[in-house]
């Protein structure tokens, strides 16, 4: 499976060139409330499309991210006439891209689509990899497909429309990329004192650089891709059980717990020092909240994480760091382990 084009310059001029050479009978723009409102303006401003175009909303948020609201966009195409000659632009964060993915993917057996990120964390991850997906059962991406889009659009103007904490959650997944590949990637970011738009763009095109490579060697995630799982196991299980409560993590607030939390797990076993170890907790929490995580919820925790689709034979599965910039995959460990990996994380932020 061939990653599809990530275009960062000239990104409407293709767009629209691409489009006059499809010649779609018509085009479906996907987004959500927020950026009906902040994005879709700018976008449409900028399409030259020659074909009908029909605008489906839904409701913002990962709570949203559901078989339920899938079958009412796979209705609004159907009663919209799509046929297997439309295309479905998704224009939104990580929801959307991944929830319009995995909805152009299973409609009439697949139709086309282009993917249009608008948050960083959605610029930087759900970008690259082909995977589309949804929730289910509670459970983070339980359900989709591996399918490329025809084209990834990175427009940065639209991260002006961001707020500071959506900002922010972005960083994680490319903390993340440097961290589990390229050291030089993370120490550019930790080391930046202000993020100007001019930074955002070069570090998100590096990030996205640096996926690509990663996936390019392993489209189906049968090995080394799996290090982009790191902070994930946590992360997810982190995000799963907050989701329903009143004050839900946003995904990069969650990985970055994820993070510090398998961090403590890679020294552990050995796997990096202890500076090294200091070295991530420091950087990380100057940009995010020092969070613990109640010992009471622990084993509901750890019940989500039986669900991870990387376990084996009953043991729950983890990519840990092998120093900074490295990192090793399925590294099987127990409760008793996790556990205690996370009464550690706790003591250890009560000590910063």
């Amino acid at each position: 499976m061939k990653q599809a084009p990530i275009l960062f310059d000239n990104i409407f001029l293709e767009l629209n060139s691409f489009l006059t050479e499809k010649n779609y009978s018509k085009i479906f723009i996907f987004v959500d409330s927020n950026t009906h409102e902040h994005c879709l303006p700018l976008f449409l401003g900028e399409l030259e499309a020659v074909a009908e175009i029909e605008v489906i909303e839904i409701p913002p948020g990962e709570e949203n991210k559901v078989i339920e609201i899938v079958a009412n966009v796979w209705e609004s195409l159907t009663e919209l006439g799509a046929s297997r000659n439309s295309l479905l632009i998704n224009l939104g964060g990580g929801v959307i891209t991944d929830m319009g993915g995995f909805i152009a993917s299973t409609f009439k057996r697949g139709i086309d689509f282009i993917n249009v990120p608008t948050t960083l964390l959605s610029q930087v991850d759900a970008s690259v990899g082909g995977k589309t997906g949804i929730d289910f059962a509670g459970l983070k991406n339980q359900i989709g497909t591996f399918s490329q889009p025809k084209m990834t659009l990175v427009f940065s103007e639209f991260l002006l429309t961001l707020p500071p904490r959506e900002l922010t959650s972005g960083l994680a997944e490319m903390m993340k990329h440097g961290l589990i590949y390229q050291k030089s990637h993370w120490d550019s970011i930790h080391q930046i004192e202000g993020f100007t738009g001019e930074i955002l763009h070069r570090l998100t095109q590096e990030s996205v650089k640096i996926k690509m490579e990663i996936v390019e060697k392993d489209p189906f995630e049968s090995g080394l891709r799996k290090i982009l799982n790191f902070g994930h196991t946590i992360g997810h299980a982190v995000e799963s059980y907050y989701l329903e409560t009143e004050f839900p993590y946003l995904h990069g607030e969650a990985v970055a717990i994820g993070m510090l939390v398998e961090s403590i797990l890679s020294f552990e076993n050995e796997m990096i020092s202890l500076s090294e170890l200091d070295e991530i907790f420091t950087n990380i929490t100057q940009l995010f909240a020092k969070e613990t995580i109640k010992e009471e919820i622990i084993p509901d925790l750890i019940d989500l994480m039986k669900h991870d689709k990387k376990n084996q034979n009953n043991q729950i599965s983890f990519s840990l760091l092998n120093g900074i910039g490295n990192c090793k995959h399925d590294i099987l460990l127990n409760e008793n382990q996790i556990s205690e990996g996370i009464l550690l994380y706790n003591k250890k932020l009560a000590s910063l």
